[in-house]
This record gives C-alpha cells, sequence and structure tokens, in this order.
C-alpha cells in the first residue's frame, strides 16, 4: 500500500518500518520537549498523511519508551481518521516520578495502518441471545 506523506517541516522524517515484519511504522519528533513527571505534552511530528480509504491510522508506545522512559501516548491509542489531512501530533504522558526529555529525531510512537467497517447502527428493542448475556468485567474467567 502507498501512503502519501507530506513534510510540514523540513526538519521532519517520514514514518519508517525499522524490520521486514514490523507491523508498526516509527514516528519522530521534530523538536526538544520536556515533559514533567505526572504531564503530558504534544509531541509534534512534522508531518501529514493521506490514508487511503477504507483504513486508519492508529498511534502506539513504542514498548522501549513506554517501560524505560515512562512515556505513552496519554489516549492509549491515538486514531488517525483517512480524511484528517493535519499534522500527527503525538499527545505523550509521562508515568514517571522523574522529568523526562524526548529530543529532535527521537522516536516517539508507532503508526499503524489498518482496514476498517462503518457500521450502519440500527435501534431495536431486543438483542439475540447468547450463553454468555450481559456478563461483563471478568465475568468468562477467574
Amino acid at each position: 500500500m502507498k501512503v502519501n506523506v507530506k513534510k510540514l517541516r523540513k526538519d521532519a522524517a517520514a514514518p519508517r518500518y525499522t524490520s521486514e515484519y514490523a507491523a508498526g511504522a516509527d514516528l519522530y519528533a521534530v523538536e526538544e520537549t520536556l515533559i514533567p513527571a505526572g504531564e503530558t505534552r504534544f509531541l509534534h511530528t512534522g508531518i501529514a498523511i493521506e490514508l487511503p480509504a477504507g483504513t486508519v491510522g492508529l498511534i502506539y508506545a513504542r514498548s522501549g519508551l513506554a517501560s524505560k522512559q515512562d512515556l505513552a501516548p496519554a489516549n492509549k491509542v491515538g486514531v488517525i481518521d483517512c480524511d484528517y489531512r493535519g499534522e500527527l501530533i503525538v499527545a505523550m504522558h509521562n508515568h514517571g516520578r522523574e522529568m523526562r526529555t524526548v529530543n529532535a529525531g527521537d522516536r516517539i510512537a508507532q503508526l499503524v495502518i489498518a482496514p476498517y467497517y462503518t457500521a450502519e447502527f440500527i435501534e431495536t428493542d431486543e438483542l439475540s441471545s447468547t450463553v454468555r448475556g450481559a456478563g461483563g468485567f471478568g465475568s468468562t474467567g477467574k
């Protein structure tokens, strides 16, 4: 699949896959940002993308950044609709107890492109029965 990427800043980097079978392409910061403990800051990537119709861009944490630096997207998973043409910005939260610095050029998140379905929601008075029924929040396990 081909995805158009527009650099909004000269120093921006296009998303990159770092291994042959990587599902997520790394996104890069374009400026240094300090993130105090327990706070969230917007990290700019300096790029905009044109996703194909019927796909969505999902922005996930990078496992190393989350486990070693306590930094992960504030909204857990960012959703980029295929008609969005603005800059990709990652709302990064510092879950740790120390100030963290993100430098220009650092890999900050990963972008996974996936197909999606658009549902037609139909109001009804009854839903079909299942063994599980309305059981939730741990009802299927111990």
